[in-house]
């Protein structure tokens, strides 16, 4: 069972904890995170770069999953989609609230939508997670 100490300490090693992704809500239907917008995660002007964005909300669907993996099993991204809506400056917080559209029994799909630090829907994320078979 994974709680937000543990799920911390899964992703601080990894490419999210070197991006600076905190997750602050877990339940089996949703997952809430959040991410200080850095100079070294932007493109030019100080607005967070479209790739930040896909890797923070990949990294909540993610989460969301594993949530619900039956023991042994892993996952995988096979699909994501992302629609940008808004911009998130530098030196703000953006916040992604991930809910479950699908939790099968192979596959899972997720919805993130972030918002920057005004509240601003900045960028809706759709994506499916494959379950596999061996723990990854």
């Amino acid at each position: 069972m994974y709680d937000l100490a543990s799920i911390e300490k899964l992703l601080a090693p990894l490419f999210p904890g070197t991006m600076g992704v905190r997750v602050t809500e877990l339940a089996p239907d949703r997952v809430v995170a959040e991410m200080v917008v850095r100079a070294d995660l932007c493109t030019t002007g100080g607005i967070l770069h479209g790739g930040a964005y896909m890797a923070f909300a990949d990294t909540v669907g993610a989460v969301g999953t594993i949530l619900n993996l039956p023991a042994g099993k892993g996952t995988t991204t096979t699909d994501s989609s992302t629609k940008f809506i808004a911009a998130a400056r530098l030196g703000t917080t953006i916040t992604g609230e991930c809910v479950a559209l699908h939790r099968g029994r192979t596959t899972m799909v997720w919805q993130t939508s972030i918002r920057n630090a005004d509240r601003k829907l900045c960028a809706v994320i759709t994506q499916t997670q494959l379950v596999l078979q061996g723990s990854t």
